[in-house]
């Protein structure tokens, strides 16, 4: 009797080992947005986040985000050394503002890099890393048909590559996914991957925010030195 349970563990275990081996790009991918995003929510997201940014230096970032996908509508306001700046994407129109007022003189918006190209920068910026790995099925992502299995600060993943349309961008991407839960625990890219430069990401805990499991710790580190540069906790 306990070699026929033992038996039947290790067939159970071995079958799993080859269905996450086999497992393609798009259905590693859809089995991750279900683990995330079960109801289908990102599409019509309607949220609000408080992130602080922890940096070595021991100042921190406080920045509250507005997002409502469906009106392509975008705030960020960011407090740091008593400075707080506000910037508004509203479909084609952009909203500044420093310290509640948005009459700006010229070397102010240069000294804090106010513009709307930086504003959008940053609506690009968030809503592409707290909406993965949904975003992944924008246009003009290179989803790699094959997985692999990838060893990582000690635990084992199965890993996705992302590549994008040169009008998207042109860095690679890896993500990292549990391979009993499909949950994503850590992403790294490169600029130029024979270079070992750019950055990789650990990803620690989670907060559900209308309806979609967000990572609530995200730590950034160099690839080249695994040198800290800094953590943004979802509050």
């Amino acid at each position: 009797m306990m070699f026929a349970k033992l038996f039947l563990f290790i067939l159970t275990f071995s079958f799993f080992s080859v269905t996450a081996q086999e497992l393609s790009g798009g259905e590693l991918l859809n089995k991750a947005i279900q683990y995330h995003d079960p109801n289908g929510a990102w599409p019509g997201f309607k949220g609000k986040m408080q992130i602080t940014m922890s940096t070595p230096d021991g100042k921190d970032r406080v920045s509250a985000i507005t997002m409502n996908l469906p009106k392509e509508y975008f705030q960020v306001v960011a407090t740091k050394d008593g400075v707080t700046l506000s910037q508004t994407v509203d479909k084609d129109n952009c909203e500044l503002a420093l310290n509640g007022s948005t009459d700006i003189s010229e070397d102010d918006k240069k000294k804090h890099r106010l513009t709307c190209d930086r504003a959008t920068m940053y609506k690009d910026y968030y809503t592409y890393l707290y909406g993965l790995p949904m975003k992944l099925k924008d246009p003009g992502t290179l989803v790699a048909p094959k997985t692999e299995k990838r060893t990582f600060k000690g635990k084992t993943y199965l890993v996705l590559k992302a590549t994008y349309e040169k009008e998207v961008g042109e860095d690679v991407w890896y993500f990292y996914f549990d391979p009993n839960t499909y949950a994503m625990e850590v992403y790294q890219f490169y600029h130029d991957e024979s270079k070992n430069d750019g950055e990789y990401i650990l990803l620690t805990g989670e907060q559900e925010i209308a309806g979609i499991k967000m990572p609530k710790t995200r730590a950034w580190y160099y690839n080249k030195d695994d040198k800290y540069l800094g953590t943004d906790v979802l509050n």
